[in-house]
């Protein structure tokens, strides 16, 4: 399994869709051949200067009106502009003890509040972007303990930050209610004109045309504000203006970006404990991958531009060259996979399998694969780690299968980090052992999917390829095009999955469960390993298959 090219290649000739996308990302130059005085892009592999850190990080440490977005100007223009025609209705227009009076102050309020929030985000999206600058000028020089206290204070001012947009969007919300609400009232209040109780218009003809173009002119630019600010984003000022075309820089802010999204994510699905982590962890570890591919930022490129781009080089690739030793699958082995296939689904004991086969009635259908209406049948269950109380996971798995409680041995369907659910199956009619492997599921499963950097096997990990029972040639193979690289989130599952089913405890002598499962002597011996596993688990199964070799 060696290492391929992500990209296509065909000779000396590069295809336009190539020359697209290699326009749109940062262009990189060799060590040995320096740029020229005049150029001033630098990259993540040519540091900056000295004296260009420091004039750097005093650009990003003084504010300009130019690091200030277009829109920012004029989403606090029009609020002011309510603001100020509000104040001027109320005070010159209204009459005293007017009912209205109040749902009219309350749309020139919200507006004022909105600049003053506009303002508290643009503080912190300053010290946001200031701390994060910094921090790549002087990353060489930082030690491990200050790049630690550097990244702390990075979070903190983040999560500020974020506090200020989504008060100024929960601000906009009430904009919006309160424009509902004015206009409400404006046109109640239109059929009481004639009467003593009107409140906006007053009796007086000559006055009430200009009093009602002014309410008019009021009540639209309350909802221009709000259409505007739909479409303008949280931020107030530019990150380029920071960030430049400092690859490291957009990489720590895109960083931040999807570690909190991420974090909040996995709090709404049911994990609160990520949400106050602040050190380094495995969401921590995805979210820098994924700041990792958004390095095109910095010289300028969009994300719809480089999907673009992407979707040329798709469309105009040249085929890989297909396999030619491939030995097509024996009818034995097929109709094998067939009947161990249902072990693989029944892994996903959860409602995420009943959801797919009955759309509307899957909680009923999960409740009764789960037995909770039969909790007397409790005990005649296996225990799984991580089970529930009623043992419903084991009832689940063995109702779908169909096999006797007895059958399933060992399993685990509560997992942390970097760890797969599996159940351990004995069929002594068939004389084989099934060890199925669950896909995602749950929210760990999904970090796993998501620590996808490539991960070395070592040869422990590939002793099933280079074990002297298999022929002479596969290992020859195997051994002559190392190294091999896998997806890191993968290979750590099933090495953990490895120690879980076949660690041994050298010191004691204890075997791994395998090993006294199969051994000499034992109730399973001589029979076969079969590992299965759908998505995910298929992934799982097959390194763990690589990794020792099972008859």
């Amino acid at each position: 399994m060696s290492r391929k090219p992500l990209l296509p290649t065909c000779g000396s000739s590069t295809p336009p869709p190539l020359l697209l996308l290699r326009r749109f990302l940062p262009r990189r130059r060799a060590t040995s051949s320096p740029p020229p005085p005049s150029t001033r892009r630098r990259t993540a592999a040519m540091p900056p200067r000295a004296g260009d850190s420091a004039a750097a990080a005093a650009a990003a440490a003084s504010f300009r009106l130019g690091m200030v977005r277009v829109v920012s100007f004029l989403v606090g223009g029009l609020n002011l502009a309510v603001l100020l025609l509000g104040l001027y209705i109320i005070d010159a227009v209204l009459p005293s003890g007017c009912g209205g009076g109040l749902a009219f102050a309350s749309a020139p309020a919200l507006a004022g509040v909105r600049v003053l929030s506009m303002i508290g985000a643009a503080r912190a999206q300053h010290a946001t972007a200031d701390a994060i600058a910094k921090r790549h000028l002087h990353e060489s020089d930082a030690s491990v303990a200050a790049d630690a206290v550097a990244r702390h204070e990075i979070r903190v001012r983040y999560k500020r930050w974020l506090w200020w947009t989504r008060f100024g969007m929960a601000v906009g919300a009430l904009q919006l209610v309160a424009a509902i609400y004015l206009m409400f009232v404006i046109v109640r209040d239109l059929s009481n004109e004639r009467r003593s109780t009107s409140c906006f218009f007053g009796q007086d003809k000559a006055d009430r045309v200009s009093v009602r173009a002014l309410i008019a002119l009021f009540l639209i630019l309350s909802w221009v504000v709000i259409i505007v600010q739909c479409f303008t984003g949280s931020d107030i000022l530019r990150w380029r203006s920071f960030y430049a075309t400092h690859d490291m820089a957009w990489k720590a802010h895109y960083r931040e970006v999807f570690d909190h999204g991420i974090r909040e994510a996995l709090c709404c699905l049911g994990r609160a404990k990520y949400l106050t982590v602040l050190e380094e962890d495995e969401v921590y570890s995805v979210a820098r991958l994924l700041g990792d591919l958004v390095a095109y930022r910095a010289s300028g490129t969009g994300h719809l531009e480089l999907l673009a781009g992407l979707a040329l080089l798709q469309k105009h690739g040249n085929l890989s060259e297909l396999q030619t030793d491939l030995v097509e699958a024996s009818h034995e082995l097929m109709q094998e996979a067939a009947f161990l296939h249902p072990f693989a689904e029944a892994c996903y004991t959860g409602p995420l399998l009943d959801f797919g086969r009955n759309p509307i009635l899957f909680p009923c259908a999960w409740v009764y694969r789960q037995g909770v209406l039969t909790p007397w049948a409790r005990r005649r269950r296996p225990a799984l780690d991580g089970d529930n109380w009623w043992r419903g996971h084991a009832a689940a798995f063995l109702r779908f299968v169909n096999i006797p409680p007895k059958a399933l041995l060992k399993g685990r369907v509560c997992q942390s980090k970097r760890e797969a659910a599996y159940f351990v199956v004995v069929l002594h009619d068939k004389r084989t052992v099934v060890i199925g492997v669950r896909g995602t599921e749950t929210p760990e499963d999904l970090i796993t999917d998501g620590l996808c950097r490539e991960c070395a096997f070592t040869m422990e990990d590939l002793d099933g390829l280079v074990n002297e029972q298999l022929p002479a040639t596969t290992r020859e193979r195997v051994i002559s095009t190392f190294p091999h690289y896998g997806h890191g989130g993968i290979v750590e599952s099933a090495r953990e999955l490895f120690m879980q089913l076949n660690g041994e405890n050298t010191s004691s002598g204890r075997l791994g469960f395998l090993s006294t499962l199969l051994g000499e002597g034992s109730e399973c011996h001589g029979y076969k390993v079969r590992l299965v596993g759908h998505s995910l688990g298929g992934a799982v199964a097959t390194v763990l298959g690589m990794m020792h070799y099972l008859q």
